[in-house]
């Protein structure tokens, strides 16, 4: 669904800030996208979305796939009620008919159907993150992008956000979801891709994290923990 090879892309310290990153995601799959602050994550994801000038590499999303892309931080008008940006993302994505009853389902989904009128910039920071979640998930992408999406969320909307992320999977969209929430991530991903300093320090599955850390039972966090350390 997904290949992305990054030769070098943004700075940080003079410096290019991401070099040599390959990885890819199939469909049906969830990829976690890990690494602490600084790491390269976002430069990585703006430089597939095709966000950074000058970056030098290639990215290819299967012919004729749909992407739809959730910031860690919601980008949202204060002149537009909520309805009114779900109408939008369908006008400019061209989402045909059916986004005006997936959209209704969804709002029910994550009990919105009281403030579909309002403007969110009166919102919480969980239901502008909500408001994203619905406009990206509408239109049925073959691809998502997701940016540190638990910020905001209580348990409850987690679970709901987790078990739509399920249904999308096995729908056969593929998931690329960049996150610090290590326990989660263990839990739910297919593969890990951890990144430190602006470079691939691993990927592939928990076991094969466990065996190139040698925390041959350990946790997500325990191998991040590791592998970061060894690199110090």
């Amino acid at each position: 669904m997904l290949n992305v090879a990054i030769e070098s892309a943004g700075y940080q310290d003079n410096r290019k800030a991401v070099r040599n990153i390959a990885f890819d995601v199939g469909a049906g799959e969830l990829v976690g996208l890990l690494g602490g602050n600084g790491a390269g994550k976002s430069t990585t994801i703006k430089a597939l979305l095709g966000l950074l000038k000058g970056w030098k590499g290639n990215v290819e999303i299967k012919d004729g796939a749909r992407y739809a892309y959730i910031p860690e931080q919601p980008v949202l008008y204060d002149y537009l009620t909520f309805y009114e940006h779900l109408e939008l993302a369908a006008a400019s994505s061209q989402g045909g008919e059916e986004w005006e009853r997936r959209a209704k389902e969804l709002i029910a989904y994550f009990r919105m159907e009281k403030v579909v009128d309002d403007y969110p910039s009166s919102f919480s920071k969980g239901m502008k993150q909500k408001v994203m979640l619905i406009t990206a998930f509408m239109l049925k992408a073959d691809l998502y992008i997701i940016d540190e999406p638990f910020l905001g969320l209580d348990p409850r909307a987690t679970k709901d956000f987790l078990t739509l992320i399920e249904i999308e999977r096995e729908r056969g969209a593929g998931i690329l979801m960049c996150t610090h929430v290590l326990d989660t991530a263990e839990r739910i991903c297919d593969r890990f891709i951890l990144l430190n300093d602006g470079t691939l320090l691993a990927q592939g599955s928990l076991h094969d994290f466990q065996l190139t850390s040698g925390e041959e039972t350990g946790s997500l966090l325990d191998c991040v923990d590791t592998l970061l350390e060894q690199e110090r």
